[in-house]
């Protein structure tokens, strides 16, 4: 009989990371909010489902959990529903969750009292590194608990490094978000301003692609920003939440973020435009809007 895993969320994110640990051989329970997802997932991978945290963490070595922010975490974490209440000592509750570091210190005193160990794991990769097994996970925990959620972590995760102390993991995703923030607006100024030019954006891409310009959101969302394609990818609505999460911890740090708060606005503007739901390249529609 292999180590048991649990898996709470099973967004989409979630859903293809649970997949993973159940073809590495773990022995898997999930829990999602809705249970016909669980249900689905079941079906799909096998293992089995259960209708609280608390029951879908019961006996397990790991409980990975990966819902949407500080307040979500906290409802499958805490009270008796929460995996907390049945956790045995010596096992490792990882948190893929992108949330504040401040709540990674809470529920790791909380786990620690408890005799778990407690990882925070916030991924890079979006779904698509979810689905084909390619996410990077920036880690803070103790070294002997990260040791031992690396194994698991590995089965869906290309690479995961330990950046320090709890919360480091947290921290580090933001400085991750912060970058991206200001590297989708560069290139979707340089793709309007080439249109505007009369340039074909395509082929500017192609040539600036070879050079110092690179980047993953050039290569990988170029043609659909070019086509005004945004049905797809990390949610607007997902964005401004981890950008609140870096403009408050950069107020509390005393780190200037003007770019960010900058850009944040401008997801503002899009989702005002109906594109709660749109891939974070969409930044670019805003400009054509404001251009027309």
């Amino acid at each position: 009989m292999g180590e048991k895993a649990a898996f709470i969320g099973l967004g989409v994110m979630g859903y293809p990371m649970a997949g993973f640990l159940q073809k590495a051989g773990y022995e898997m329970t999930v829990y999602n909010r809705t249970t016909p997802k669980a249900e689905k997932w079941v079906a799909e991978y096998g293992g089995s489902f259960a209708d609280t945290p608390a029951k879908a963490a019961e006996g397990a070595d790991f409980v990975m959990v990966c819902v949407g922010n500080d307040d979500d975490l906290r409802s499958v974490v805490l009270g008796d529903t929460g995996i907390l209440a049945t956790m045995k000592a010596g096992s490792v509750f990882v948190d893929h969750t992108t949330a504040s570091s401040e709540v990674a210190r809470e529920l790791a005193t909380i786990a620690k009292e408890k005799g778990v160990g407690f990882v925070d794991a916030p991924v890079a990769g979006g779904q698509a590194g979810a689905e084909n097994g390619g996410l990077t996970g920036m880690c803070g925990g103790a070294q002997a608990e990260f040791d031992r959620a690396s194994k698991p972590i590995d089965s869906y995760a290309r690479a995961c490094m330990l950046l320090g102390e709890v919360g480091a993991g947290q921290l580090t995703k933001m400085v991750n978000q912060i970058c991206i923030a200001g590297v989708v607006q560069g290139l979707s100024e340089g793709i309007h301003f080439a249109e505007k030019a009369g340039l074909d954006a395509e082929k500017v891409i192609e040539v600036i692609s070879k050079g110092a310009a690179q980047s993953w959101q050039m290569e990988n969302r170029y043609k659909t920003m070019i086509a005004d394609d945004f049905d797809f990818g990390f949610a607007v609505d997902w964005m401004r939440k981890d950008l609140g999460i870096c403009l408050k911890t950069g107020d509390q740090i005393g780190a200037s973020l003007p770019n960010t708060a900058l850009v944040d606005q401008y997801y503002s503007d899009v989702q005002n435009m109906g594109g709660n739901r749109w891939d974070t390249s969409s930044l670019i529609r805003r400009l054509r809007k404001l251009n027309k």
